[in-house]
């Protein structure tokens, strides 16, 4: 690709991002992404079939990696169980309240074909992304710490109600007091943790 091409497509990828963080993803159109970015919709359907197209390739190339390398900051998957979920809870919490366009559209992709369609676009297999975070529950499984559970449970049932948490800091943060403190994030985490391990 030529300079030029890259540097529009990058700036078309980052006003993208900006309207997604200032006027939520719904608010997201290729008209208006054309009009902020000062080019023609055709230049953008020239690169971008269409917006999920679009959301695609800045989930796979703009959010998934920067999620991922977040998520696993100093975690040691060969921690206690606890202390090794309040460890990606507490990096997944700081990253997304800090990415609101990251946190859409991960939500996005719980609600949507998104993610399934991009992991086949780009040949993405399951366990690709997060390897420590699948390795550390499956020794927790052989420890008979936690649940025999499939995988996919395992992460929906520690992951699912952090999205939920991260959905309320934001519901709360033009308001007068925020609920999400990091004494309920514990809390809550806490709460996850022990539902999970066997009694």
């Amino acid at each position: 690709m030529r300079p030029r091409n890259e540097a529009k497509e990058n700036a078309i990828r980052s006003i993208a991002l900006e309207i997604i963080a200032k006027e939520g993803l719904e608010n997201l159109s290729m008209q208006k992404l054309a009009k902020a970015a000062n080019i023609s919709p055709r230049t953008i359907y020239i690169k971008y079939e269409s917006k999920d197209d679009l959301l695609i390739k800045l989930f796979i190339n703009d959010v998934l990696g920067a999620y991922e390398q977040a998520v696993l900051k100093d975690f040691n998957e060969d921690i206690d169980f606890v202390n090794g979920v309040q460890q990606l809870w507490n990096n997944a919490f700081a990253y997304l309240t800090a990415n609101r366009h990251a946190f859409a559209l991960i939500q996005y992709g719980k609600s949507s074909p998104l993610l399934n369609n991009a992991f086949k676009k780009e040949n993405i297999i399951q366990g690709q992304f997060f390897a420590p975070v699948h390795r550390f529950l499956e020794a927790q499984v052989k420890a008979g710490t936690i649940r025999n559970l499939p995988q996919d449970v395992h992460r929906a049932l520690l992951f699912s109600p952090l999205l939920d948490l991260v959905n309320e800091y934001f519901d709360h943060a033009e308001r007068p007091v925020q609920i999400i403190t990091q004494a309920v994030l514990k809390e809550c985490c806490e709460a996850v943790t022990k539902g999970m391990m066997k009694p």
